[in-house]
């Protein structure tokens, strides 16, 4: 399989927002349905999401028409231990979906205050109409990632594509990158995702994340529904270049996705650690940093530790490895051992070759 090179540009409100393991991580803020229908809250969602760091936020293009059907058939009915466990596909849709035209409005708060907007599109006339609202990206939902033909329509925009994985196989993976290069997209990340709502930690397997950079040769990010701050950390640590993650004004605010979601402090906290660990990751270097400089004169070092007499031998009641660091190296001390002593030597003088006779 041909791979593209690990970097990807958002051509967005920050011009050429460069993506890849070479820059700080691209944070999203998920707007999902924690608008509760609100337009309001919404733009206070994405006014928050500005002030906790994001660099964008992310939308989600549906009608409940356009993304089921309304039955009642026992198939259409959510089951297996989820939060929405005995709704109707078609009422929660229609509850979660943000109505479509607030979305230009939506992207024009966002980019007024610097922020990409971006959405995941769940069929082909959402692709159209996002692409009429000018997005700089399109993003597939990880139960998405199945249907090849929305992944064709997405990549022949010729924009970037975010594909997130949850539930995929290693053969659904390369079935959804290959159909999007085939289809034209030259620009794709993945992010690794738990499609559990929340995520257990012990599920979320992000050792994957460095297999999937250097198996599919793209961006590689992860989108996180766990609670709390600790994973989206670890995958910056594990190489990933994009978080995405769920933002609510407030988990008490009852919604179909808040109970998963992150609060304004939370996530403030969250970006703040994440830049915290790109900064501590650093490069690969040995040897000093320029805040140890100062420091290193506390390293060990031999020095005579009793008064010694002119002629009188070292040994190790009288010579001793001890901090600061003034004296000779610790390596010599057997050389020293045995040897007599120049001159009068008084307790605490660092050890140097011109107070031992050289015999």
């Amino acid at each position: 399989m041909e791979k593209t090179g690990v970097e990807l540009t958002i051509d967005g409100v920050m011009r050429n927002r460069l993506v890849g393991p070479k820059h700080p991580a691209y944070i999203i803020a998920e707007l999902s349905a924690n608008h509760n229908q609100d337009f309001d809250q919404a733009a206070g969602i994405i006014k928050a999401a500005k002030e906790a760091g994001a660099d964008a936020v992310k939308l989600q293009t549906y009608t409940a028409d356009t993304i089921t059907i309304a039955s009642d058939r026992k198939e259409f009915r959510i089951g297996g231990g989820t939060l929405w466990d005995g709704r109707n596909l078609h009422h929660l849709y229609g509850e979660a979906s943000t109505p479509w035209e607030w979305q230009p409005r939506l992207k024009k708060v966002a980019n007024d205050l610097g922020m990409d907007l971006f959405s995941s599109a769940f069929d082909a006339t959402a692709v159209d109409f996002l692409e009429k609202m000018g997005v700089p990206a399109h993003k597939v939902a990880s139960f998405e990632l199945v249907d090849i033909g929305l992944i064709q329509r997405m990549a022949r925009t010729g924009k970037p594509l975010i594909m997130s994985t949850g539930m995929a196989s290693l053969e659904e993976i390369e079935e959804a990158l290959q159909t999007a290069r085939d289809a034209g997209a030259s620009q794709i990340a993945l992010l690794k995702c738990t499609s559990a709502y929340p995520a257990p930690a012990e599920e979320m397997n992000l050792r994957t994340i460095p297999e999937m950079v250097r198996r599919f040769g793209v961006p590689v990010g992860l989108s996180d529904h766990t609670m709390g701050v600790a994973a989206p950390v670890a995958a910056i640590a594990l190489g990933a270049c994009i978080i995405e993650k769920h933002l609510t004004l407030s988990r008490a605010i009852p919604g179909p996705d808040s109970g998963f979601s992150l609060e304004p402090h939370e996530f403030k906290a969250m970006v703040d650690a994440v830049r915290t660990a790109e900064k501590a990751l650093g490069e690969v270097h040995f040897g000093l940093s320029e805040k140890e400089e100062s420091l290193r004169v506390f390293r060990r070092s031999l020095f005579v530790v009793q008064d010694v007499k002119r002629g009188e031998t070292f040994t190790a009641a009288n010579v001793r490895s001890i901090r600061p660091g003034h004296g000779l190296h610790t390596r010599h001390l057997n050389g020293v051992l045995g040897k007599r002593a120049v001159r009068d030597i008084e307790r605490g003088t660092p050890l140097s070759w011109d107070l031992v006779v050289n015999s």
